[in-house]
This record gives C-alpha cells, sequence and structure tokens, in this order.
C-alpha cells in the first residue's frame, strides 16, 4: 500500500502570501510523518486547475524549512478556510464546487442561522439552543428586548467576535449597548432609551449585513468580565467522535466576549466551573453532561451536513448548570489549550485529524480493493497518488 496524502486547505489572509496557521501546519507535518501520513499545504490559489497539480507547501521538519513543489491532488484534503471579505475566499468557491467530488475529512458547515435552525429540529437541542431569529425589522429586536433583559446581536457569518453587540435593559428603563465592532475593537457602552435605540444602531445595517437577534445568558463573573467553555470534539483513530478537550474562556475588561484573539485569557474549564457554580458534584454532572451532549450535536450535523472531523461547540453554563450551545466553530483554533497549560490536550488536537485522516484512507483502501477482487483482475498498475478514492 502506498503512502496517503494530506492536502491542507487554507487561505492567505493577504496577497503577500501570509498564513495564519503556519505554525500548526508544521507539527501537523511533523506529526503526519510520525503517522505514515504525507502533509502539504496549499491554497486555491496555489492549483492549476488545466493540468490538476498543486504547487504545495512542504515543511521540511529537519531544516524547519519551507519550500514549493508541484504535485498530484492529494488523498485526502483537511479544510481549514475560514471566512473572507476577499477575492481569494471566491476562488475558494471555485476550488470546492470543481473539486467537490473528492475526499474531504471535513464539509463546509452552514450559517448560524441554519444551524440553529437545523439543530432546533431535534428535541434533543432544544433546551440548549437560546432563543434566536434573524434581524429582518426592527420588530424583530423590539420583541426580543421586551421578552428577554439580555439580547445579542450577530452577524450571521461573523467569526471572531467581530460586529458583535450586547443590548441590556437596566433598573431605569434604558438600555445599555455594548460590543466590538469588525475589527474587533471594543465599542465604547453608550446607555439609550428604548425610542433611540434602533437609530443609535442603524450604523451596523443590521438587515443589509443580515444579523441574528439572539437570547442572552448572564455569564459575567464577580468582576464583571464575561466568560464561556470551548468545547473541543474531534474524530478518532477510529472513525469515532470524542472530546478532545474543554478549556474556559474569560474576556477582556470591558468585552462582551471571551475569544482570545480579542484579549480574553484561557483557564481550565474545571477551576472555571468550580468558581461559577461552587459545588464539586454539580460541577462533575454538568462537565459530563457537556461532553456527552457536545458528542450527540457533532454526529447530529455530521448526518445533517455531511463529513465532519472536528467541531469546537462554544457553550455557556449558567448559575443553574444548564448549558447553553452558543455557537459552533467548524474551523477551530487549539491555542486555547496551551493557554490553558493543558499541553498534552493541545497534542492531541493537532494529531488527532491526522490519525482520522490515516483510518479514512485505510476504509476506503479497504473497499476499493474488496471492489477490485470481485471484478475482472488487472494489468495495470495502481496509481498511489490517484486522489480518485
Amino acid at each position: 500500500m502506498g503512502q496517503p496524502v494530506l492536502g491542507i486547505l487554507t487561505l492567505y489572509l493577504n496577497d503577500n502570501g501570509l498564513l495564519e496557521e503556519k505554525p500548526i501546519y508544521q507539527k501537523m507535518t511533523t506529526a503526519g510523518r510520525k503517522l505514515g501520513l504525507d502533509v502539504f499545504v496549499f491554497t486555491p490559489q496555489d492549483v492549476n486547475y488545466k493540468q490538476n497539480k498543486i504547487n504545495a507547501l512542504i515543511y521540511n521538519p529537519s531544516s524547519h524549512t519551507w519550500t514549493r513543489k508541484w504535485r498530484s491532488f492529494p488523498h485526502m484534503i483537511f479544510d481549514r478556510c475560514r471566512i473572507q471579505r476577499s477575492h481569494r475566499f471566491e476562488q475558494l468557491g471555485k476550488f470546492r464546487k470543481q473539486y467537490g467530488h473528492l475526499t474531504f475529512l471535513n464539509r463546509v458547515l452552514r450559517n448560524k442561522w441554519i444551524v440553529y435552525r437545523t439543530m432546533s429540529k431535534d428535541m434533543r437541542f432544544r433546551a440548549h439552543l437560546p432563543q434566536t431569529r434573524m434581524y429582518e425589522g426592527q420588530n424583530d429586536l423590539t420583541e426580543m428586548i421586551r421578552k428577554y433583559p439580555l439580547v445579542y446581536l450577530k452577524p450571521i457569518n461573523g467569526t471572531g467576535g467581530r460586529g458583535i453587540l450586547r443590548i441590556e435593559k437596566q433598573r431605569d428603563g434604558s438600555y445599555l449597548i455594548q460590543g466590538r465592532d469588525q475589527s474587533r475593537r471594543i465599542i465604547s457602552p453608550q446607555r439609550v432609551q428604548l425610542s433611540a435605540l434602533h437609530g443609535r444602531l442603524a450604523e451596523w445595517d443590521l438587515k443589509g449585513n443580515r444579523y441574528l437577534v439572539q437570547q442572552g445568558i448572564q455569564l459575567k463573573l464577580p468582576n464583571g468580565r464575561v466568560h464561556d467553555y470551548r468545547m473541543l470534539v474531534q474524530k478518532n483513530g477510529e472513525g469515532v467522535w470524542e472530546v478532545t478537550g474543554c478549556a474556559g474562556r474569560i474576556g477582556s475588561s470591558g468585552s462582551i466576549t471571551s475569544n482570545l484573539h480579542g484579549g480574553g485569557q484561557a483557564v481550565t474549564m474545571h477551576s472555571l466551573l468550580e468558581k461559577w457554580i461552587k459545588d464539586d458534584e454539580i460541577v462533575q454532572a454538568v462537565r459530563t453532561e457537556a461532553e456527552e451532549v457536545s458528542i450527540e450535536m457533532a454526529a447530529f450535523l455530521e448526518q445533517s451536513y455531511g463529513r465532519l472531523c472536528e467541531l469546537a461547540l462554544d457553550l455557556a453554563i449558567d448559575r443553574r448548570g444548564h448549558i447553553w450551545l452558543l455557537e459552533v466553530n467548524p474551523k477551530p483554533a487549539r491555542e486555547v489549550f496551551m493557554k490553558a497549560g493543558e499541553r498534552e490536550t493541545y497534542k492531541r488536537a493537532i494529531v488527532k485529524p491526522l490519525e482520522y485522516a490515516v483510518w479514512l484512507y485505510n476504509e476506503k483502501k479497504q473497499r476499493k480493493d474488496k471492489t477490485v477482487s470481485v471484478s475482472a483482475p488487472s494489468t495495470e498498475p495502481q496509481n498511489e497518488e490517484n486522489p480518485g478514492m
């Protein structure tokens, strides 16, 4: 059997060829070699569509250098592309359309609204979903803030806390608006009356930018900072979903989100839960339930949208220990575990998609061999670099 080849599909962050996760790709290449997996990195810009060749980026662990080499298409593709507002993202759409028949470790997840509607159809998850609706006009926000004292406004395709607004009703009947702009900069808190609220929000163009209105969960710690939990669920080397780890995240001062890119800090899940709930029995029960429901959610989303190999679930846990799903991230970073001091979890988070890739390759190879064995024998040599598995 030839060596399996995995291509990591990503996007340049700018026109100078900057890659966001290059250190992670170096670690994946090194770990892949130990598993007998050949790993290279590429973007849609590196593809020759006429020749079906890739001008791949290849990392050499021995010399710690990157080089370019023309390669055939890999047996499997690990899609790490995140949403961009650029021509590069348009090129990604072309690539996915033309080569969608290839073997991807992970298919594209839908936007927040579609994911919410899909999950709300399953009775198992309804109690874990904050009430959410699409912003179609002022009435959508007005009805939500009359029903809930705290609501969030989120871009339907936003990431990293960009463009999120928090609106909370005050004791005097006014509303406190806080949030971040599209560059993640913290917006100065503003107090407005209900009559002036919609006017103050006009600059966000909520309808044009496609926003969601979501029931808010009270997550402020005694120091005033918000917190949540990042649960990473991945396929293992046997193709089975399991929890890799979960870390707590605490937002920076004045921030309405806990994102690390926005200045948040990472801590262990247990230490944060202990401070929040203060009952060891409840803490352990909540942790067990959070892991179980996260695995169920991952399996359900894969069943709904096609093959997935990992998901990060951003969870809120209220004072009663009730678990809420805030967001699903199909292209999760791993740094939260390193920053929380969980080095072994960090290493597992890097290796597990590679172990799954090897398992998937062997499964497809076995099925292919079985098909060949029941058909007429061929004198043609096997091309191990053929991606059509």
